[in-house]
């Protein structure tokens, strides 16, 4: 009997006219394992970047694909293009082309001549030929530049019997300055330093007048030479055929070197400007001597 039960079914289901199901169920979820398995979290379907976005679709507060593009100045012409044409600003603003070139240098303007005042010429004229100095008045000179004498005098010697080797032009509050360095403090130091009958017979001169720049540089301030107020002394000569030139000689040892510190020092009495071997390399071989004018009288000897 159970053997024929299933028989009995199956012939009951095909008289019936049952058919089977066109799918079988579906199974159901299976919860967590004990093993602490966990569920994967859905992954949302990515959207594809759209081009208006640049990219800030994910960012918070923009919406993907809704983003309008950022309105770009239209140029002040109207025409379509210009924009890109435009520089980038640098804070500089474009020049005329004019502005550009390079500017000349504004032409130097050089002082006229000074005059000499007449009544202390004549004072100084009359000082310089009771000393016993040998000169000629010369002819007004005046070469530009700012460079030139008014009342220029033509030296031949200093005292009676000091020569100025070559004669040399200078103004004549020079030559008296020179005449008195020479009588009252270089004679007397050649007699202290070298013997009582010794003289001085020459004062070697480097330079007097002569139109030129300080130190012969190309720039800078123009020589107190070029306005005949500057004498160059280059060496004495002494009444026995000796002659003694400048050089460097602070730490000469000798009555020579003795008698050239002796006499650049006292030229500062007579001199507005006294510059020797030591005070820079233009004057190793000479004594720069001159009388500019200063305020409160203020001299610069070296």
């Amino acid at each position: 009997m159970r053997r024929s039960f299933p028989l009995i079914l199956l012939s009951l289901l095909i008289l019936t006219g049952a058919s089977l199901p066109k799918s079988g169920p579906i199974p159901l979820r299976k919860p967590p394992s004990e093993a602490g398995e966990k569920e994967a979290a859905p992954t949302p379907e990515e959207k594809p970047a759209t081009p208006t976005d640049g990219g800030k679709a994910d960012q918070p507060g923009v919406p993907a694909g809704d983003e309008q593009p950022v309105p770009q100045p239209k140029p002040k012409d109207g025409s379509e293009g210009a924009a890109k044409d435009q520089k980038p600003a640098t804070g500089e603003k474009d020049q005329p082309a004019d502005d550009k070139k390079e500017e000349k240098p504004a032409p130097i303007v050089y002082p006229p001549v000074e005059a000499e005042d007449a009544a202390d010429y004549a004072k100084c004229v009359a000082d310089l030929k009771a000393i016993g100095a040998t000169f000629v008045e010369a002819k007004r000179i005046d070469d530009g530049k700012g460079c030139g004498i008014d009342k220029p005098l033509e030296v031949t010697s200093i005292l009676p019997a000091v020569t100025l080797a070559p004669k040399g032009l200078m103004r004549c509050e020079t030559a008296l300055a020179l005449a008195r360095w020479t009588k009252e403090t270089a004679q007397p130091a050649a007699e202290v330093a070298f013997d009582k009958t010794i003289k001085i017979k020459a004062l070697n001169q480097a330079s007097t007048y002569i139109c030129r720049l300080r130190n012969n540089a190309t720039t800078g301030k123009i020589s107190e030479h070029a306005h005949g107020n500057a004498v160059d002394i280059a060496s004495f000569t002494l009444s026995n055929g000796a002659t003694i030139a400048i050089q460097p000689r602070d730490e000469d040892g000798t009555m020579d070197g003795a008698f050239q510190r002796a006499v650049t020092a006292s030229a500062c009495l007579y001199f507005k400007t006294v510059l020797d071997p030591g005070s820079d390399a233009a004057h190793e071989t000479h004594l720069h001597l001159d009388v500019i004018e200063r305020r409160n009288d203020y001299r610069y000897c070296r």
